[in-house]
């Protein structure tokens, strides 16, 4: 057979593939086991809302036709419940994919895009996949830097990427932070702020970005159905912005991008505020009991404001991980993240919490 290498492009030959950790199913097939607490995707352990599912049921009749390829009905709501113009909203497969739209509107071989690290995959994949240059700013005290990140901008720089609370640290830039950051940033720039796991802050320090984006500034606000909505499998993420930079980004949308059952999930999902507030509240429960286990284990962990705690475990995560499996509980390592005796784990319902400390601590104890 031919070499089909000789054939891809250089920017793609150089991706590093995402790896997502291995299913619940597959590790139940390896290890012969019935059952798996996975705690390694920060999906909400309360699963989808109710009215979520009744409004996919009734749009089943109507998958023959293709969906909204303007996401009228989700956006006019999304406008309305922040009180923003719906035609500064972009709906994405996640969103995810509206930063692999923002890479192929903005990012230019040779253009420049800043960075955090430990970062989300796709900042980096995104970059590479449109020949930008990586600007990759080491945290500092487990936080972004933010003044580096600052300091870093040249006249290259196309996008910035500042991911709030942080994946894996849970940590979070104040509103004090961004308002300085934002005075730093020239309008050669766009920032993307990613606030994945914008409904579990409890910090009220937390920004609001959405200012920015009303004021003019080249930025989006990028969050997603998939976590405390609990919508992961549906694939549904928005971005807000000012009319002019979601047209901007929408330029590189797919059409018909979003599937109509997932387009009426994340509507009704929205408007269904007592699961919303339900799982909030599990998750605050649950972040206050696994802090008090792991000062009970002697364990240091950093304070979240999101779904996941990250925890030094004090061995190899990889070898955390596979003890934890065997007991049939999964995380996410910490290796990836270049944390090499840290996890991430995500906060769980009180059951699953309580297995996960059991197995943990039967993992240290192997030595």
């Amino acid at each position: 057979m031919p070499d089909i290498w000789s054939l891809v492009r250089e920017s793609v030959r150089q991706i590093t593939p995402y790896s997502p950790g291995k299913s619940s199913k597959e590790v139940m097939e390896e290890l012969g086991i019935e059952e798996v607490t996975k705690l390694a995707s920060n999906e909400n352990p309360l699963g989808t809302s109710p009215k979520a599912i009744e409004a996919m049921q009734r749009a089943l009749q109507d998958v023959y036709v293709y969906p909204d390829p303007n996401w009228v009905d989700l956006r006019r709501t999304l406008g309305e419940f922040y009180a923003v113009d719906p035609e500064g909203i972009i709906i994405g497969r996640g969103s995810d994919e509206i930063i692999h739209m923002m890479g192929l509107s903005f990012i230019s071989p040779g253009d420049e895009v800043i960075y955090s690290l430990p970062a989300f995959a796709l900042y980096p994949f995104t970059t590479t996949l449109m020949a930008g240059v990586h600007r990759c700013i080491p945290s500092a005290n487990h936080e972004h830097d933010i003044r580096a990140i600052a300091g870093a901008i040249t006249d290259r720089t196309k996008l910035i990427f500042l991911a709030n609370p942080c994946n894996p640290t849970g940590t979070m830039l104040t509103a004090e932070d961004i308002a300085w950051f934002m005075d730093q940033v020239p309008d050669h720039c766009l920032v993307a702020f990613d606030e994945a796991y914008y409904e579990y802050v409890d910090d009220p320090a937390y920004p609001d970005t959405l200012q920015y984006a009303r004021e003019g500034r080249h930025c989006i606000s990028l969050r997603t159905f998939s976590k405390a909505y609990g919508l992961a499998g549906l694939r549904v993420g928005y971005g807000i912005a000012h009319p002019e930079v979601a047209k901007a980004i929408r330029l590189s949308c797919e059409p018909f991008n979003v599937g109509l059952l997932s387009l009426a999930a994340a509507e009704a999902a929205l408007g269904d505020r007592e699961h919303v507030e339900r799982s909030v509240a599990v998750n605050r429960e649950g972040k206050q009991y696994l802090y008090a286990e792991f000062e009970r284990l002697g364990l240091q962990y950093l304070p979240t404001q999101a779904n996941y705690i990250f925890v030094n475990t004090g061995i190899d995560s990889r070898v955390c991980f596979d003890r934890l499996m065997r007991r049939g509980v999964t995380v996410r390592t910490g290796d990836i993240f270049g944390y090499a005796t840290w996890v991430r784990v995500t906060i769980g319902t009180r059951e699953q919490n309580g297995r996960f400390i059991t197995a943990l601590e039967e993992a240290i104890a192997e030595g």
